[in-house]
């Protein structure tokens, strides 16, 4: 740790102009949460794997800054070298840089791993001792990561309309639309699941450009006339081009996005046949002449200075391909594609019920084999039986029960599920105040946990996606989906966390106060609770009414794919209770 500090430290002497701090994000080019191997710079630098955080380096400390859910990880996995800063006790990154760095410091960032909001918030808080932000023209970190993965080249393929539920077609036709009342002529894509919006997919999740995210490592550029897929085109299959290109969609490799953004800025980005253009994946080399390799074309609409603009998402366009447009023709606004992306269509809802479906068959399947294998070959309390009735627990020979041994038979349980039934169930719900609901009870004991109570999930997707979440900023709607996952911990002792996928949708109610409408939630997740878990002295009458509800919804939905022993033992964990 200390050799590779000591060597980010003398690139940083080395720069022109010299560092004083060097940022290293967790992000990738497209800003996103979960990044591939050979993109984990950050955790590479600290040898902290959570999924969020960043790093700061500077010439005399290094610090790294992560949010409530990993402050004992991150404590446990860091250095002496390293300080860890809890973000929300401690001063967030630009206010620490502003005040700690001495006047005119210069602040190296990667600008293709920085987001647009991001670096103009940093720049605000560097004004006023005239900090500076410094794009560094390769990232600093790959140039000590001597054994960094190579890229990884997985095949595409077209995510079937019958998964889908909607067309290319009519998706581009939404989106130009969206164009055309925002009056901008082009809209920059980065964000890996909104590119996903071309309707392919790695087939497989786990073997994906990101691990367990079946997305592909991609940028898209859309006008009222054409769109281009920016991608490594040696995952693309004859099957995949041609399906780009019979819906008008022209694929273009990975590191040319750069230049035609810069092409889109100046109006002449156009068709053209792809030859002789050479440049590595971060688009940092000189294409050549790119003005003799594209055509240009006429202005897209008649009064060229009213819709001038390029639209651009600050929270996952990097700054990279900011910087190639005029910052005064650039519309910074959320994508379209998130809300489009977070209402699902009837056939994204009914694969997301029937998914639901094999997984908690698949959970049950589990626990009867993890009970019986907890019994029989340790002595240790099952699912049903509290410890002290037991005899004395086994001593078993060059035998042990490791997390990775269950994690990968929970997985078998869930590759054997191949057929499954429409799920339904219903609770009602105001539609606003839902974080702070799902917080009272603790509240009332001065209690609270430090994570959200829920977020949106994607349709074949991501496990975290906007714009939505429970206590958030964007209005919850129907035929979207959320999590419901408060929790609470206590460092040191024990965690707890409840999370149930639910669909939202429009209630039935008797009266509509206000002409605004309600909505309801439908459970999609069918895992049953542990009874003796649960101290029912403490639940209200209608709490034990909703969890024998939930109990014999679970029998009855999951019924279908368990064997007679499976559905013995799923009866008996799911018997009525009462206080």
């Amino acid at each position: 740790m200390a050799d590779m500090l000591a060597a980010l430290r003398s690139l940083m002497s080395s720069h022109s102009p010299p560092l004083n701090a060097l940022v290293v994000p967790s992000e990738d080019y497209h800003q996103s949460e979960y990044v591939s191997s050979r993109d984990k710079r950050r955790e590479f630098v600290s040898e902290f794997t959570g999924s969020a955080g960043l790093a700061l380096i500077t010439m005399n400390e290094a610090l790294l800054w992560t949010d409530a859910r990993y402050f004992l990880q991150a404590a446990q996995q860091l250095s002496d070298q390293w300080k860890l800063m809890r973000i929300g006790e401690d001063p967030a990154v630009d206010v620490w840089m502003a005040d700690n760095l001495p006047n005119d410091a210069s602040i190296g960032i990667d600008p293709w791993c920085v987001s647009i909001d991001t670096a103009q918030r940093w720049e605000r808080a560097f004004a006023k001792k005239k900090q500076k932000l410094v794009h560094t023209s390769t990232n600093v970190v790959d140039e000590v990561w001597k054994n960094r993965p190579p890229p990884q080249i997985n095949a595409v393929n077209v995510h079937a309309l019958e998964f889908a539920g909607r067309s290319i077609a009519d998706k581009l036709n939404d989106l130009r639309e969206r164009l055309t009342q925002e009056k901008v002529r082009g809209i920059v894509i980065a964000a890996l699941d909104e590119a996903r919006f071309f309707r392919w997919v790695i087939s497989q999740s786990y073997i994906s450009d990101v691990s367990y995210c079946p997305v592909v490592h991609a940028f898209a550029i859309v006008t009222p006339t054409l769109a281009f897929i920016y991608v490594d085109q040696r995952k693309l299959s004859s099957e995949v081009s041609g399906y780009l290109k019979e819906n008008g969609i022209e694929v273009r490799e990975y590191g040319v996005v750069s230049a035609d953004v810069s092409l889109l800025a100046s109006n002449q980005l156009g068709p053209w046949e792809f030859k002789e253009i050479q440049s590595d994946v971060s688009g940092r080399t000189d294409i050549g002449s790119r003005e003799d390799a594209a055509k240009s074309i006429k202005s897209e609409a008649e009064d060229g200075d009213s819709i001038n603009f390029i639209w651009a998402n600050p929270g996952s366009c990097c700054y990279a391909l900011y910087s190639k447009l005029d910052s005064d023709r650039v519309l910074l606004k959320q994508s379209p594609l998130a809300l489009a992306k977070a209402l699902k269509n009837p056939i994204e809802l009914d694969g997301l019920r029937k998914a639901h479906i094999r997984d908690g068959a698949a959970v049950v399947q589990y626990l009867v084999w993890l009970d019986k294998q907890m019994q029989e070959d340790y002595g240790a309390s099952g699912y049903f039986v509290e410890g002290e009735t037991l005899a004395q627990k086994k001593k078993l020979e060059g035998k042990k029960l490791m997390e990775v041994t269950v994690s990968d038979k929970l997985e078998s349980f869930r590759a054997s599920k191949e057929k499954a039934l429409r799920a339904s169930g219903s609770g009602l719900y105001p539609g606003y105040a839902l974080d702070i609901l799902a917080r009272l009870p603790l509240y009332k004991d001065g209690l609270n946990y430090r994570h959200g109570t829920g977020h949106g999930i994607g349709s074949y997707l991501n496990v975290h996606e906007g714009p939505h979440s429970i206590g958030g900023n964007e209005p919850i709607q129907a035929s979207m989906t959320v999590t419901d996952e408060p929790g609470y911990y206590e460092d040191g002792n024990f965690g707890v966390r409840l999370e149930n996928v639910l669909v939202v949708n429009e209630a039935d109610t008797k009266f509509n106060f206000g002409d605004k409408g309600y909505l309801s939630f439908e459970h999609i997740t069918w895992a049953l609770y542990q009874s003796k878990l649960i101290d029912l002295s403490l639940l209200m009458p209608e709490e034990i009414d909703w969890l024998n509800t939930y109990h014999s919804k679970c029998r009855e939905t999951l019924a279908p794919y368990l064997d007679d022993a499976e559905m013995a033992w799923l009866k008996k964990a799911t018997k009525p209770v009462c206080a």
